[in-house]
Order: C-alpha cells, then structure tokens, then sequence
C-alpha cells in the first residue's frame, strides 16, 4: 500500500466522480424502460471506475482494465465478499473478454443489468470514507 502523499487523489477523484454519474445515468436509464443492453452497457463502465478508483484509493494502479485484473488488483487492497468476487469476475464472460482473438459482446438480460447495477452498490459500500476524506486533507496539505 502507498505512503498517503504518493497517491493520485485527483485520478482517484475523477473515477470516484465518474462512476458516481455512470451509476446514476444506469439507475436512470433502467426507470426510463431503456433497453437491458444500454443499462448493462452504462452500469458495467461504472462498475469499471468504481474498481479502478478503488485501486488508486490505495494507491495502486490497475495493470488492465476487464474485471479479472481488475478485481486481481482490488483483492489486493481489500477484502471483497466471495460472491460478489465471483460476480464481478464473471462479467469477462458477457462481454467475451478472454482473448483480444476471440472477443464477443454477449447480448445482457434485464437480470444481467440489474446483477450490475447491484455489484456497483456493493462495490460503492466497500469505500472508506474516512480514507477518502483522510487521503483529501493530505492532497489539501500537500498543495500548499
């Protein structure tokens, strides 16, 4: 884990803020009778930028960007509940990301982009919020 002044608060911000408004937009979508594709499409971006940000808040930066890697590097900052793990490591397998040679976008249900929207409010509950206002006061302290 990085020392708290080694961290990219700003980059940690921007995915933070960003899958904030992509998680609105999917709960959004999904009460305007939006397609399943379109709320799994927004809901899984989201779900990326949580992750991510989840990485920097600690001060790691994720090697690749499908939810393997991504939740190979986030195990490494904190413990996620086994089944939710599990969920998010499955979503490679919609979206066919095994091989950049074999790639599919699989066609998600309603219940594929509902299972998203909720790993994003699990994911989202496993912030620290005392970190991140912690990690903000060093960043404030830091730029003067």
């Amino acid at each position: 884990m990085a020392d708290m002044t080694e961290i990219d608060f700003e980059a940690f911000t921007e995915n933070y803020r960003d899958a904030q408004v992509y998680q609105h937009r999917a709960e959004q979508f999904r009460h305007e009778g939006q397609h399943a594709t379109v709320v799994f499409d927004v809901a899984a971006v989201a779900l990326e930028r949580y992750l991510i940000a989840l990485c920097e808040l600690y001060g790691r930066k994720p090697r690749n960007h499908n939810y393997t890697c991504l939740m190979d590097d986030a195990e490494e900052m904190i413990d996620f509940p086994p089944l939710l793990n599990k969920e998010i490591r499955s979503l490679d397998l919609i979206f066919g990301i095994c091989s950049l040679d074999d790639y599919h976008h699989g066609s998600p249900e309603t219940s594929d982009a509902d299972r998203v929207r909720s790993m994003c409010n699990e994911v989202w509950k496993l912030f620290d919020q005392k970190r991140i206002a912690l990690l903000g006061d060093v960043f404030k302290d830091h730029q003067k």
